[in-house]
């Protein structure tokens, strides 16, 4: 996951200069292979583009309309696996940009789609966890709700590690206890280890405890 950077001006010329000629003619490949009925093909340049402006340009919301097309495609040709991998990239985004409703509809989308799948349903844990995530920066009470849901529609989400730690931090969050909070995301990481985009979601969830951002900003 790629979070948000300002390019320099040398990382713009070079944009303006190499990327944006390929761009074009990755552009135009594509619409060939869209002709042809060639969705697969197709798919996998959007992935491309969608790499480059992920990248090289950090221009997330371009990056954002190429997975979503290419997930589009991959759907439309029943590769089911191949279509999540992108709507997750978007959800992963569309969180990061604040853009939290879309980011819920994906996770809680792929989440049902996976739970069934023996192979893939130990996946859905994490997907309902994001979700649930999503809900508690905008609101607890959503939160509280879309947990009760994720534990009805997935019994196995109960016993998860995920769900406890999202049952202790509405409670510290609902206390407006940080230390709880803070204890609770530190035993959680020891374990299984938070990645960046979890704990920019909870350092923006810990934020609405301490009040305006006041704090140490971190979850240790």
């Amino acid at each position: 996951m790629h979070f948000v950077r300002q390019p320099s001006s040398i990382c713009s010329f070079r944009a303006n200069m190499i990327l944006l000629p390929a761009l074009w003619m990755l552009g135009m490949l594509t619409k060939r292979q869209t002709l042809k009925g060639r969705f697969t093909i197709a798919a996998k340049h959007h992935i491309t583009i969608a790499e480059i402006y992920e990248t090289e340009l950090v221009d997330i919301e371009k990056a954002i309309a190429h997975y979503e097309q290419s997930a589009d495609y991959y759907k439309g040709e029943e590769s089911n696996s191949s279509a999540n991998k992108c709507l997750l990239k978007v959800a992963a985004y569309a969180a990061q940009l604040e853009q939290y409703q879309k980011a819920i509809e994906i996770y809680e989308q792929v989440g049902a789609n996976t739970m069934d799948n023996p192979l893939l349903k130990y996946s859905a844990k994490d997907y309902f966890f994001k979700a649930a995530l999503c809900h508690f920066i905008v609101d607890e009470l959503n939160a509280k709700l879309a947990l009760e849901k994720y534990e009805e529609m997935f019994p196995a989400f109960t016993d998860s590690r995920e769900c406890k730690l999202l049952k202790k931090l509405l409670e510290a969050h609902e206390e407006q206890n940080s230390e709880s909070y803070t204890e609770a995301v530190k035993e959680f990481d020891s374990i299984s280890r938070l990645d960046q985009w979890l704990t920019t979601m909870l350092l923006r969830i810990k934020k609405s405890i301490q009040g305006d951002g006041e704090g140490d900003g971190d979850l240790k």
